[in-house]
């Protein structure tokens, strides 16, 4: 049993793990999301670095001037994570089954290609989202 998760709540949100975080950037108000809370008091100094996501910011990288802390989502996983998948596919690549004509070992193939660039996709732009606070 998880002792996090409340035993009467089967939401699917609670998975997302996201923190929603509100405040001033300039004049206009933002709502940002994160993997974890941000660090923020009243009258400190922000430097977001992300992108507009429906009606809310999503922050991959900020920096908190007034506290010295610097923080971002973590682009190395992600790297990592398309790799994996990436030898995944050069795995079925070299298998018999693709060879055979087979259409489920091509849906695996095309899904885990997806899978591989979506991920390393998102592992650069977190990385151009830490240069830009540089």
């Amino acid at each position: 049993m998880n002792s996090e998760k409340p035993t009467h709540d089967h939401s699917s949100v609670y998975y997302q793990r996201f923190y929603i975080s509100k405040f001033n950037l300039g004049n206009q108000e933002i709502e940002a999301k994160f993997s974890t809370p941000m660090v923020i008091r009243d009258g400190d100094k922000v430097i977001v670095s992300g992108y507009l996501k429906n009606s809310g910011f999503q922050v991959l990288a900020y920096t908190n001037k007034t506290q010295h802390l610097t923080k971002s989502e973590n682009w190395i996983v992600l790297g990592l994570g398309a790799i994996f998948f990436l030898a995944v596919v050069i795995g079925l690549l070299n298998s018999d089954l693709l060879l055979e004509g087979a259409l489920i070992p091509k849906l695996f193939l095309a899904g885990f290609m997806l899978v591989a660039l979506y991920m390393g996709y998102r592992a650069l732009v977190i990385r151009e989202a830490i240069k830009l606070l540089q």
